[in-house]
């Protein structure tokens, strides 16, 4: 089962059917303690309606929901973030949260500054070494359970991290920094050799084509979501992206006009193109 939000209510796509639930929205899928069922039982009133457009613009599966991001879940982000860091002397930090008990969890956005399937995302203009991070992201409940799985890209400049990690949110949190979509499957758990995919092409042609899996993941989502509600509370749940496995190599950084593309197997693919 597939979870949209239009401007007409949340649409879910199950059986090659998409159906239009306009009694419902995101916040309260979001505040139930079962969505799934939720969603069950609201499917014999909608109204079914064609299937989502997946060719234009197509908004971020978000309502009032703040969204999260996890770091150094993945060995490659590791390496990428010592590396980034080593001048500064930081690099220490990122192998020691890798191994730690405690991740690194830190505020991504909101909805209304997400972008959807189709929006554009930005490199900073103040930056000059600017990536895209594919990311599982995690539809978490207001009690706290993981009810679903969406694709999010963690726009970060490196360079800005790298001077100094009390940059992060500057690195981090910008306009036009995160993304996400073009759905929320909503499932209680994907398999470990699901994969994840993200590719760049700039005028046409693919300067970037990486591929990794759920199971290099190094902490479960119900950890990671734990951790982030400990101490915390989110009235209408919450997003979590898990972090990234896939760093584009060396000095790579994006350009005005390039095109990132994340598919994650059984939620589809996020495509944004990069603005200046």
């Amino acid at each position: 089962m597939l979870l949209y939000s239009f401007p007409e209510g949340p649409v879910v796509v199950r059986n090659d059917r998409a159906v239009l639930l306009s009694g419902l929205t995101m916040d309260e899928i979001f505040r139930a303690e079962e969505p799934r069922e939720l969603l069950e039982g609201a499917l014999g009133g909608g109204v079914e309606v064609p299937m989502p457009d997946l060719g234009g613009l197509v908004p971020p599966p978000v309502g009032s929901q703040e969204i999260w991001a996890a770091g150094v879940t993945y060995f490659r982000s590791r390496a990428a973030r010592m590396d980034e860091s080593k001048d500064a002397g930081a690099s220490v930090f990122y192998d020691r949260v890798y191994e730690a008990a405690r991740p690194e969890l830190f505020f991504k956005g909101t909805g209304r500054r997400a972008r959807g399937h189709g929006g554009a995302v930005r490199a900073r203009a103040d930056s000059t070494w600017s990536v895209p991070e594919p990311e599982l992201t995690l539809a978490v409940t207001a009690g706290g359970r993981v009810f679903g799985f969406t694709i999010g890209n963690d726009m970060s400049a490196r360079d800005i991290e790298g001077d100094n990690p009390l940059y992060l949110p500057q690195a981090k949190v910008y306009r036009g920094s995160c993304a996400i979509g073009p759905a929320i499957l909503v499932a209680e758990t994907v398999p470990a050799e699901t994969a994840i995919r993200m590719t760049i092409e700039r005028e046409g042609v693919m300067v970037y084509d990486g591929e990794t899996t759920v199971a290099q993941l190094k902490r479960t989502p119900e950890e990671l979501a734990g951790w982030l509600f400990a101490e915390n509370e989110f009235p209408d749940g919450a997003l979590l992206l898990t972090g990234t496995g896939l760093v584009p190599p060396g000095k790579f950084t994006l350009s005005p006009g390039d095109v990132v593309s994340i598919s994650i197997g059984g939620i589809g693919c996020l495509v944004n193109p990069v603005e200046a």
